[in-house]
This record gives structure tokens, C-alpha cells and sequence, in this order.
């Protein structure tokens, strides 16, 4: 037999995406980021827009017609893109200020065929391409045979990790007690079932946890959830651990993944009542549903929010692992002002030594994302990833961010610090940390009523930097899983609205940022817990705030006092005082507890 040669550059994959749609009669077709499921983080076999353009970020799309091609990323990837992307073959576009409904409004001619793959699409991701091309006097077309798989020759094998048991005294509930809780509320709400697009729905709801992809231990399938409690989960049977079998107690059916489209019809055909994820369910979920006579209704995932409001057994945990992350902080920190006095350090060297440190750590199961190690102007990318192409050495008189977590089998963490490199700080850089500093602290001493979302909280981490005419072109604040999603729904602090409530335990992060393009970056993040605040006589709202998880020193070397009030320096100094207590007791090198009694010194 003779194998295809795989394309080799992005100029030849281009060139047989093409080809291939000429021969299916498509005018062009539509390359998300995402997969199946709508994740952060996709498997090799389903990185498609990656291999087509190079783009290596999170989140994008590209969309190539037979004579242009461009590919579309956010404010955390303008910088990125230009850097991985060549630009001749794909022209670089806004997300929001220059859409891809926008662009494709702008170049479709009427009689186009514009292809899709309906697995990679929500509804209304498909919705909104359907009125472009109405508009254009163009056709959608679904491509279940995704075009861009059938140049991919050398395209790897879909993930097969082994499906293990998340034990109950770190999930805190049996997965028979999360099964018949969310099934009660299926019935309050007169739904037959619900299909569970979203992996770390079905991870949670299970107790399940696996390394389909990477940073998050995820099982990448779909469940259907009945309102009797029994689920369906479409994973291939020989891929589960049996102790994770064991633990379910019955009333969980396991079918091959290419059965999957049987159930949804059988559903159909009983003419079941059935909710779908918005966010997360595939287009081709609804179409088999609809087509078979099922009663389909948008909704929330169920799981979504008992998910991100943690138990009492996954709080604590989360406590404990982000102690032993603090340890490893802290640790790193000290050998990083040791070690930058050489002038050897370079970006890839401290990424590589922040992991070994936190590997020493109980529990300790991988990263939970890709370190952002960014020396001087490549602090200024968002989401950028050192290579040796791009490493910089850490050079003084020059600000290091470093944005990291770990997972372990009790918490996932998350924790970014910018430190200076030598004694001297830049009076701009030193003043605009401050600004970002001061608009943590506001985000973590919030006490509001219950009901109040993240979008209402926003600005209060802006508000130092607004009153400079700085802004950061990210979120405030993502939630949290706990080992699962160091990204996860449906809780968020930003500027974008978000009609779900804060409510206790749900963990967060607070990273309120400025980035000067060309010079450096400045990133604060802790995480935090939501939690029940005492009410003051009088009081007529029951209300929250925020308990501050992550334990590691903020830079003072970058602190202008004079810019704090009172009470933004008695934050610092009880913040740092309390990292001092509750991390010295686990650093056994005295040069390590004595850098720490230096860093976590009170300010004048």
C-alpha cells in the first residue's frame, strides 16, 4: 500500500484543503478550534485549526474560500497570531472587531457553498452562519465527512486513556447521590432526560477522571442522564478501570461512542422531552433529536452548577492542595532571586523548575495549563508560550511574569505573579503594577449581597486602572473546577454579561492585568473562594465575599506605597503576614524561610 504524504507546510495543506473542496463542490468551509465538545483544550486528532494555520492559542477560527483565507482570535492572541501564523496564506482578524459573520458578509457571492462540520458547531454558532449566507444568497452545507480529515493523513488516533474512579473522599459525594440529585431536578422540571455534552459534566457526575487531553483530566465523551437516575455514558467499555465501575452501584450503562447517535434517535422516537447544553451541545445532537420526533429544549447543563459550588470535602481540599502550591511558590521564588543574580535564567529554565518544584508535591497529578513564563516585551502576550525560538533570558531591570498551576487529586490551582529582575524597577512599570495591584485588593476585600453576578463586580478591579486611561483586554476572573477545568463555567468576573449568580463555594480567580506591548506585562492573580460574609446590624442582604486561596508573596520590590491607602496596605501586610504563617512551616531550607521572612516583611 502507498501512504499519502502528509502536507508539509501550511502553504501545501492549504493548497489540499482546497483541492478537496473543489472536488465536493464547496466554495469553502468553516475551521473552529474547538472539538466535539466545545473544550478549551482538544486532543492531537482534533486540532485541526492548529495544523491547517499553526495557531497554537485556545481559542480562533479560520475560514478558507477558493481564494482567501482568514483566521479570527481575540484580544489574548493579536500578538500571538502574527508569530505563528503566516500572514500571506491567512489574513489576521479581530474576533469582535472584525467577526468572521462580518468578513464572510463581505467576500460570499451569491450561489456559494459554504461548508461546515455540524459535530464542531453549537446550534447557534450555526444559526448565525445560516443568516450570513441567507443574506449572501449563499448555501450552508453540513460536512459530517469533515473535508479538512480527509487531506490530514497523518492525523493522530483519536485519545484512549484509561477512565479511573475519583475517589469519594475527594469528590466529597458518591456519584448514586450527584446521579439522584440532578435527576430530582430533571423531574421538577418535567424533562424525560438530558444529554451531558460538556466531558467534565460527565467526569463530575460519575466520579470519573481520565488524560484524554492535556492539563485536564478529562474522559472526552457524552452521557445521556434520565430523570429515573440511570445514565448512559458513550465510552469504549474496555477503556474504564473496574473500581470505577464498582463505585457507580448500578444504574450507569456503558455503550460504545458510535452508539451514541442510536440513543439520541430512540429518545426521539418515545418523543422524550430532552435538554441540551447551549454551550456545549453539538449541532448535529439537535438535528438527530429533532429529526426523530424528541421535544428538544435549550437550557444550562444540570451539572454546571452543583459542579462549580464546591462540598465541604472539595473546599478543604482545595485548601490543602493550594498550601502544598504555595510551598512550591515560594520555593521557586526564593531560587529565582538566587539564580537571576547570574544572568543564566532564561524563561524556559524557570517554567521548567517551577514544575519540578510543584512535582515534589502530595497528590500532585500535572500542570493545569501551560506555563506563561514571559521575560520583558513577552510578558506583554497574554497567553504566550516559551519556545526556544522566543526564549528570553531574564535580564535586570526587567519584569518576569509567570502565570502557572498544578492539578492534584484534591484542587486545582492557578496563581500568576510579575516580579523584577534585579534592584531597579521602572518608575512607569512600577506605578502601573501598583495600579493592577490596587484593583486586586479592591476584588478581594468585595463584600456584596447574594444574587450579585461577576459582571457587576468587574470594574471594581478596573477602576486604578480606568482612572489612568489603561485598561486589559481579558476577563477579571474564570472559575475553577476541582480536579478538573482550571476554566470552568458557569461563574465568571468580566466585562462580557453573565446572568449566574455568585454563590458559595465557588472558587475563582481575581488577575486584574496591564500589558504595554513591546516593554513588559503585569499580571496579579490569586484565587478565591465565594463564602458567607457576617451581615452588619441592620443589614437586609444576606451577603458574600471572597475567601483568598493562593498563598505566595507579591512582589514588594514592585510596590509604590505612596500609591496604597490605609487600607490597601493593611491588606497587603495581613495577606503577607498570613502566607508567612502558614508556609514557613512547610519550607525546610533555611535559605528558603529566610527569603520568605524578607518577602512577606510589612510596608511601612
Amino acid at each position: 500500500m502507498i501512504l499519502q504524504q502528509a502536507p508539509a507546510t501550511a502553504s501545501d495543506r492549504l493548497a489540499a484543503l482546497r483541492r478537496e473542496l473543489d472536488r465536493r463542490n464547496l466554495s469553502g468551509f468553516v475551521i473552529p478550534r474547538a472539538d466535539q465538545h466545545q473544550g478549551e483544550y482538544v486532543p492531537p486528532s482534533a486540532q485541526r485549526l492548529g495544523w491547517l494555520t499553526g495557531f497554537t492559542g485556545s481559542a480562533g477560527s479560520a475560514v478558507v474560500l477558493g481564494d482567501k483565507a482568514a483566521i479570527f482570535v481575540d484580544g489574548r492572541y493579536t500578538l500571538q497570531v502574527l508569530g505563528e501564523v503566516d500572514t500571506g496564506l491567512f489574513a489576521p482578524l479581530h474576533l469582535t472587531e472584525h467577526p468572521p459573520q462580518r468578513w464572510l458578509g463581505e467576500v460570499l457571492d451569491k450561489g456559494d457553498r459554504l461548508g461546515f462540520d455540524p459535530w464542531l458547531h453549537t446550534q447557534e454558532q450555526v444559526q448565525t452562519l445560516t443568516n450570513i449566507c441567507e443574506r449572501a444568497g449563499a448555501a450552508l452545507v453540513p460536512c459530517p465527512d469533515n473535508p479538512l480529515d480527509a487531506v490530514w493523513s497523518d492525523r493522530p488516533a483519536a485519545p484512549a486513556s484509561l477512565v479511573i474512579a475519583h475517589p469519594e473522599n475527594f469528590a466529597g459525594r458518591s456519584a448514586a447521590t450527584k446521579r439522584s440529585d440532578i435527576a430530582a431536578e430533571l423531574e421538577r422540571e418535567r424533562l424525560d432526560a438530558a444529554v451531558l455534552s460538556a466531558p467534565e459534566s460527565v467526569a463530575w457526575l460519575l466520579n470519573i477522571r481520565a488524560d484524554d487531553v492535556a492539563f485536564t483530566p478529562l474522559p472526552l465523551c457524552f452521557a445521556i442522564l434520565h430523570a429515573d437516575g440511570s445514565v448512559d455514558v458513550f465510552l469504549d467499555p474496555g477503556r474504564i478501570a473496574p473500581e470505577a465501575v464498582a463505585a457507580w452501584s448500578g444504574g450507569v450503562r456503558v455503550a460504545a461512542p458510535d452508539q451514541f447517535e442510536a440513543a439520541l434517535r430512540l429518545l426521539g422516537r418515545g418523543g422524550k422531552r430532552v435538554r441540551l447544553d447551549s454551550a456545549s451541545a453539538p449541532f448535529q445532537v439537535w438535528e438527530t433529536l429533532r429529526m426523530a420526533g424528541a421535544r428538544v429544549e435549550a437550557g444550562a447543563d444540570p451539572c454546571a452548577l452543583p459542579r462549580a459550588c464546591k462540598n465541604a470535602v472539595e473546599m478543604a481540599g482545595t485548601r490543602a492542595a493550594h498550601h502544598r502550591d504555595g510551598a512550591a511558590m515560594v520555593r521557586f521564588l526564593a531560587w529565582l532571586d538566587r539564580a537571576t543574580q547570574s544572568g543564566t535564567v532564561d524563561e524556559m529554565t524557570a517554567a521548567d523548575t517551577l514544575e519540578g518544584f510543584r512535582r515534589t508535591g502530595r497528590h500532585f497529578r500535572g500542570l493545569s495549563f501551560p506555563t506563561i513564563s514571559g521575560a520583558g516585551a513577552n510578558g506583554a502576550i497574554v497567553h504566550y508560550h516559551s519556545t526556544p525560538k522566543t526564549n528570553r533570558p531574564l535580564t535586570a531591570g526587567e519584569l518576569y511574569l509567570v502565570d502557572s498551576g498544578a492539578q492534584y487529586l484534591d484542587g486545582t490551582t492557578d496563581i500568576t505573579r510579575t516580579v523584577l529582575v534585579g534592584d531597579t524597577a521602572p518608575t512607569e512599570a512600577r506605578r502601573r503594577f501598583t495600579l493592577v495591584l490596587k484593583g486586586h485588593i479592591a476584588l478581594a476585600r468585595a463584600v456584596f449581597p447574594a444574587g450579585t453576578t461577576g459582571s457587576q463586580l468587574d470594574a471594581l478591579a478596573r477602576r486604578p486602572l480606568w482612572s489612568e486611561g489603561l485598561d486589559y483586554d481579558h476577563g477579571t476572573g474564570h472559575g475553577v473546577g476541582s480536579f478538573l477545568s482550571v476554566h470552568e463555567g458557569p461563574q465568571r468576573i468580566s466585562k462580557v454579561g453573565n446572568s449566574v449568580a455568585l454563590k458559595p463555594g465557588m472558587i475563582l480567580s481575581n488577575e486584574p492585568g496591564y500589558y504595554k506591548t513591546g516593554a513588559y506585562g503585569i499580571r496579579i492573580e490569586n484565587l478565591v473562594l465565594v463564602a458567607p460574609q457576617a451581615a452588619p446590624a441592620g443589614a437586609e442582604r444576606e451577603l458574600l465575599g471572597f475567601e483568598t486561596l493562593t498563598l505566595a508573596p507579591i512582589d514588594r520590590a514592585l510596590v509604590a506605597g505612596e500609591l496604597l491607602d490605609a487600607d490597601e496596605r493593611d491588606w497587603l501586610n495581613a495577606y503577607h503576614a498570613r502566607v508567612r504563617d502558614e508556609i514557613m512551616p512547610l519550607l525546610a531550607e533555611p535559605a528558603e524561610r529566610e527569603w520568605l521572612e524578607r518577602a512577606t516583611a510589612a510596608l511601612p
